[in-house]
């Protein structure tokens, strides 16, 4: 391998891998999670601006003084020099990717269901979804979980990790903080349908990609005819562009049935059913994390392979 193909290695697929070493050693921060800070900061620039202005075009430039400060000072240190520039990717990263907290909190929820406390799946279920959990059935569970997996490994993993493969640490940091802002502002209520526009735009934007190699990635490492299946004839339906294919691939990819009326903050909504097969269990819980962990070995080769290719 020559000095270039390392080099090409040492800048991309390297950190990569240790900024996936640290989270899996590590998981998130238990306390001071950066995040935590970042929401409190988002929430002042929400306050500062809706005084001045509301709208989308007041979202927009919130969404752009939350962000862009940290992601523009992150490449200026970058930048400025290579071993900080490594230190910094590996550290963003780590930041930006939760699988071990995603694999930690299904599991969670998938032992005491396969033990038959029902009430405590519920409750941990509760935690990670914000659907009502309180009359679910087993099935139930496990369907709200394994959905909750395959969606976040998008959001949680694999959209962090395309950034990074572009854009290197700043690019990760990117996408963690306008996934963030979704979750706070991209509601469709009075409050934000008009300024969490920006915010719920630029996440799907930034998504669109991410979660179609995600899908894809579902569906090469499970049953990929039913995935590839699946994707193509149920992900339109749903309401999401991007949770769909992921979450119709991955319930294809598992061979179990997702999907259908589900209850948020006391109101029925009738969702198109996902899948084939059965609908989940509690032993489809540790199949969809497995999945997902497999999908990550599958990015990081592919990325490690075509960097080298296309700087061959």
């Amino acid at each position: 391998m020559s000095a270039l193909h390392l080099a090409v290695l040492f800048s991309v697929a390297v950190p990569m891998g240790l900024g996936l070493l640290l989270d899996r050693i590590f998981g998130e921060p238990s306390h001071h999670h950066p995040l935590v800070g970042f929401g409190r900061y988002a929430a002042a620039v929400e306050r500062l601006i809706r005084h001045v202005a509301d709208g989308r075009g007041a979202g927009l430039l919130a969404w752009s003084v939350a962000v862009l400060p940290w992601v523009a000072l992150a490449g200026s240190l970058k930048a400025a020099d290579a071993w900080l520039g490594l230190a910094l990717d590996v550290g963003l990263l780590y930041f930006a990717v939760g699988g071990r907290s995603l694999a930690e909190h299904a599991r969670a929820v998938g032992a005491p269901l396969a033990a038959g406390d029902l009430a405590g799946a519920r409750q941990r279920l509760s935690w990670i979804v914000s659907r009502d959990t309180a009359e679910l059935d087993e099935a139930g569970v496990a369907k709200a979980t394994v959905e909750s997996v395959l969606e976040n490994g998008n959001d949680a993993i694999f959209g962090a990790l395309f950034w990074f493969a572009l854009l290197g640490g700043p690019g990760a940091l990117m996408f963690r903080l306008a996934n963030t802002l979704d979750a706070m502002w991209g509601y469709r209520n009075e409050r934000y349908l008009r300024f969490g526009w920006a915010a719920a735009r630029i996440d799907d934007v930034l998504n669109f990609i991410p979660a179609r190699l995600t899908a894809l990635s579902y569906a090469l490492l499970g049953h990929t005819a039913a995935a590839l299946r699946c994707w193509r004839t149920q992900a339109p339906a749903w309401d999401s562009p991007n949770a769909g294919p992921v979450m119709a691939a991955g319930a294809g990819a598992l061979h179990v049935s997702l999907g259908g009326p589900a209850v948020y903050h006391g109101h029925l909504e009738t969702r198109p059913t996902l899948g084939t097969g059965a609908p989940a269990r509690a032993a489809d819980i540790d199949k969809a994390v497995a999945l997902v962990h497999n999908s990550v070995w599958l990015w990081l080769l592919a990325i490690a392979a075509l960097n080298v290719l296309i700087h061959a």
